[in-house]
Order: C-alpha cells, then structure tokens, then sequence
C-alpha cells in the first residue's frame, strides 16, 4: 500500500508568526504518528521560514523509537548546509531538490545539465554510503527518467504540482497521464517511486487510480489546510484512505 509522509512545515510556519512555540511541531509529529502516518518529511531551509535545524533533530529524537518502520524523510538542495544536516541525522530517506535555497518552494524537477549532474554527483558520493535511500525530485516525463536512473539515485519525487493546477482547472487528464507514465517507466527501471506537491482529497485518488507503481506520497500544505476544518488526525486518516482508493467516511 501507498505510505503517507506528513509534512510538517506548514505547522512550522505557523508556529514561527508567534513566540510562543504554538503550535508545537512535536505535538503534531506525534499525532500523525498515532493517527497512522508512515513518516514525516521536513523541508529546512536556510531562512528557517517554516522548519528549523533544532527541529530536524527535535522531531528526529522524537521519532527515534519508531524508526524504521516510520521513516524520517529529509528533503533540501544538496548544499553544504543541507548535506551536512543530513549526515548528522541520518534519515531513512533524503529527498533533493534543484531549487535555490531562498527559492519560494520547489516547483520544478531536475533536469540534469552539466552543474546539476555534478551537484547531484557529489551528494550520491556522500550520503549513498552512509545507507540513506537518495530520491530525485523529478517533473512528469518518463523521456527524463533514464537519466534519473543513469545517476545512481534510489528513486524519483514526481512533481504533481502542474497536474494538481490542471484539476483545478478541470483539464487535469493529460497531466495526469504523464505523472502515471513516468512512474510506469521508473518502475521499469526499479526506481522507488514518489509523489508530492498540492495534492489534496480530491485529487489524489484519481491520481492514485491511475499510477499504482508509487510508494509514497509527501503532502503538507493542502492536508494542513484541510486539517483546520476537519482536525489533524482525522485529516492524516482520510488521506491515507484517499491513497488507498477510499474516502473519508
């Protein structure tokens, strides 16, 4: 089945709007997890704008019974910063993104020219031996998966954001169907394959219909929305229900 991984900036960044520490991102780290979320996925960013470095390691010792079998999913561009944090940490699974550092949020996959590769090159050289599964984040084109593939990289994050906007607008069928085959060839291949970005109730399980190969999709910002109306943990359940072709009962 599908795993859930929570992601908890959203909370962050409302916490960071006050100096209270409410709310507090270990209280919901704990209620995704009792509410049965398979992982969190933290962003930090060097703005600390939403999830901070003292909260990766905060919630990574929160989380440290429950580790392996609930996955710390670590996602950044593979700066010195980044790679470092990473390291320290070790989590089970570290997602890389091509945006800058002080990008607004990630909303374009790799494309792998020269710099990138080398970028790419050197974070796989440092974080595959320390046993950490290494995904790329990736657009919809099963045209560039060979190359994802070609790197030594575990897997792929299909950016869904494109096809999330094409819902919105009531045409989302041929986005769709490229985010089903870039799965349907990463899988070939034996890539993990992911999912993440806006996806929501609505449109996860169509998606989800149409792409049985992915292993697990990162949501935050539409499952924290959604969570204000519904509360946190009934919202992580009808996610996870969305990913396993059902509703919100």
């Amino acid at each position: 089945m599908p795993r859930l991984s929570v992601n908890l900036n959203k909370i962050a960044l409302l916490r960071n709007s006050r100096r209270t520490g409410v709310p507090d991102v270990l209280r919901f780290g704990r209620i995704a997890h009792d509410a049965g979320a398979d992982g969190l996925t933290m962003h930090p960013r060097p703005d600390e704008r939403h999830i901070r470095r003292s909260d990766v390691f905060a919630l990574a010792e929160l989380m440290r019974p429950w580790r392996p079998g609930f996955e710390l999913n670590l996602e950044g561009y593979p700066d010195r910063r980044f790679l470092d944090l990473v390291a320290e940490i070790g989590p089970e699974q570290c997602t890389l993104v091509p945006d800058s550092p002080d990008a607004f949020t990630s909303e374009e996959g790799w494309k792998l020219d020269g710099a990138q590769h080398r970028l790419v090159d050197r974070a796989l050289a440092e974080l595959k031996p320390l046993g950490i599964r290494v995904i790329l984040f990736v657009d919809p084109d099963p045209a560039g998966v060979v190359r994802m593939h070609n790197t030594g990289a575990d897997g792929i994050e299909i950016y869904t954001g494109a096809y999330a906007a094409a819902f919105r607008g009531g045409k989302p069928e041929a986005l769709r169907d490229a985010c089903a085959a870039t799965a349907a060839r990463a899988a070939e291949l034996g890539l993990v394959v992911n999912i993440g970005h806006d996806l929501n109730l609505d449109n996860l399980p169509p998606l989800v219909a149409a792409m049985p190969e992915f292993a697990e999709a990162s949501i935050g910002h539409e499952l924290t929305a959604d969570a204000l109306v519904i509360g946190f943990a009934a919202t992580v359940r009808a996610y996870l229900a969305a990913l396993n072709h059902g509703a919100l009962s």
